[in-house]
């Protein structure tokens, strides 16, 4: 494994606890990850989840945890559900309803989404799950619910998407709607709002669906949070913005943004996304003619994460075309199609990168400055939401199954 991943070496490599593993980030420090396998050889289980959901697998302490939103027929109520299950053989835990919504206010919904694809958080004792517009909740590991939050309210634009983070004792969320986008912190112990602000963007169309990322410049932690129009700084303590890079009218912003070495690597968003590369280090203010490294459009996500592993940078369009560059300069070291269609977010582990396609297709790649294709992995059915990656398995979540990959 590369000199990067010392950084993971104190963390559990069985635990997969928020949207893109420990760091947020797609880095995994497991060892003897799988390599190769199919809807029939080198699967440990396969477990059946009811209900329509696209929320990202997280693991801790031997469980799972994923939420899914069930209804009998499309005009009946939704129950939006908290699953939890046996790491070890997939068997259910527990299953619980958080929300019940009438059909007529869970708005409409783009046909790759869900009203259940926020990514939960497990930490301790607690499982943080987040259902946009329609809610966020914290539960403790038997199930039980202990807050629900409906305050923070607003006009979803092809339902939900972005995923909450944890930093100390607040959940920090995404709120961008069809009008008046905002970023607001909630109080992890009781559900109150702790701050609230809004985003002033000059985008025409304000919605996006980006996940935020905590990160740490001249000893100062700091929320990087994209939305349409601008990616910006927010203070931990009272949500007010340090500095922001503005990106013209990019909309509809998916990617999580991605920090190393330095740099901070965003993506602009819908209608001809470009994938930028900030210097953080000191900034303050506007500083989009100041701050940025370089920028590209070729190949560049509208909904996959970048994932950066030593001196590159690798990415995947949702076309298929996958890129590897260096990350402080953007000259190009290989670029490849892959098959199919992506959404998820590559991951890192044992010096491999893995793709997985909307058709359910996982590409692993060796790591490095030239193409090298390790396997061609097919499960068979359709997979939007991103791997979890612990010791020895992959957890893969399709359209009506979870599947833990190894032996």
């Amino acid at each position: 494994m590369r000199h990067f991943a010392f950084v993971l070496c104190l963390l559990l490599a069985d635990d997969w606890p928020q949207f893109r593993g420990p760091t947020g980030q797609g880095i995994s420090s497991a060892r003897n990850v799988p390599v190769k396998w199919s809807a029939t050889s080198n699967i440990k289980w396969r477990a059946s989840i009811p209900g329509r959901g696209w929320s990202s697998t997280v693991v801790s302490q031997g469980r799972i945890y994923l939420t899914t939103s069930v209804s009998a027929r499309k005009a009946d109520p939704v129950s939006l559900r908290a699953l939890c299950l046996s790491a070890a053989d997939g068997k259910p835990v527990w299953d619980v309803e958080v929300f019940r919504q009438e059909a007529s206010a869970t708005g409409s919904l783009h046909q790759k989404n869900s009203l259940a694809s926020p990514t939960p958080i497990v930490q301790g004792e607690r499982v943080y799950v987040h259902f946009g517009h329609l809610g966020t909740a914290a539960l403790n590991l038997r199930g039980e619910v202990l807050w629900r939050q409906t305050e923070l309210r607003y006009e979803s634009v092809h339902g939900n998407g972005g995923s909450p983070i944890l930093v100390d004792d607040a959940l920090i969320i995404n709120y961008d709607g069809a009008e008046n986008p905002f970023i607001a912190a909630i109080d992890s112990s009781t559900g109150k709002i702790r701050w609230k602000t809004s985003r002033q963007t000059p985008a025409r169309n304000k919605f996006s669906f980006s996940t935020p990322l905590e990160i740490e410049l001249s000893g100062t932690r700091q929320v990087i949070s994209a939305g349409s129009g601008m990616v910006g700084s927010y203070d931990l303590r009272d949500g007010h913005e340090l500095w922001r890079v503005r990106y013209g009218e990019g909309f509809s912003v998916v990617p999580r943004p991605v920090f190393a070495q330095g740099l901070l690597f965003v993506v602009s968003g819908f209608d001809r996304p470009t994938l930028i590369a900030i210097r953080a280090d000191g900034a303050s203010g506007d500083v989009t003619e100041s701050r940025i490294l370089w920028s590209t459009s070729r190949g560049a996500p509208h909904t996959p994460s970048a994932l950066a592993a030593d001196e590159e940078l690798y990415f995947v369009s949702d076309g298929g075309v996958a890129t590897c560059t260096n990350a402080r300069t953007g000259n190009v070291n290989w670029t490849q199609r892959l098959e199919g269609n992506f959404s998820a977010s590559p991951v890192y582990a044992e010096g491999r990168i893995y793709f997985q396609s909307e058709e359910g297709v996982g590409f692993v790649v060796k790591q490095g400055k030239s193409f090298e294709l390790l396997a061609r992995n097919d499960l068979g059915e359709p997979t939007l939401a991103s791997y979890a990656v612990v010791d020895g398995g992959l957890f893969i979540r399709s359209q009506s199954h979870l599947w833990r990959v190894g032996k």
